[in-house]
């Protein structure tokens, strides 16, 4: 046996297996970027609806795996777990004590799809709040168009 192969060995008995990208796959909860659908990060996990892109993403990507941040409450992942039980895709729940990812969610498949934009913006819902027409409000708008002017 060659020196390198014995210090190889020595290594993975010591430290584990040699890993790609394991800064990658820290982030990513244990799986690849080039392999990510699609990901919601813990603020996104924590509001009371379920993303209707990630139902989305289950039905277009049926062999998909869903990996879950193993440090978020269960309250909050069981939504999602019940989703992916529905799609009858697999899910994982990822506790790394090392490193706590800003991802609460990664929807990935088994192999690359080098996928640019996987990130779910939050979307920004407005509401207008109708003011009724009262002789105050009138008045102020009259004033306002008189100052105008001037």
């Amino acid at each position: 046996m060659s020196r390198l192969k014995v210090e190889d060995y020595l290594e993975q008995g010591m430290y584990g297996p040699k890993e790609i990208k394991p800064g990658e796959r820290r982030e990513f909860l244990g799986t690849l970027r080039e392999r990510v659908i699609v990901v919601l990060k813990k603020p996104q996990v924590f509001e009371l609806n379920v993303y209707p892109e990630i139902e989305e993403m289950m039905k277009q990507f049926p062999l998909s795996n869903l990996f879950l941040n193993g440090q978020m409450d269960y309250q909050y992942l069981g939504k999602y777990i019940k989703l992916a039980n529905r799609h009858n895709i697999p899910y994982k729940i990822v506790l790394n004590k090392d490193h706590n990812s800003e991802l609460g969610l990664v929807l990935a498949e088994k192999n690359a799809i080098n996928k640019e934009e996987v990130y779910i913006e939050k979307k920004k819902q407005f509401n207008q709040v109708k003011k009724k027409n009262s002789v105050k409000a009138f008045i102020k708008q009259l004033v306002r168009k008189f100052i105008k002017k001037r």
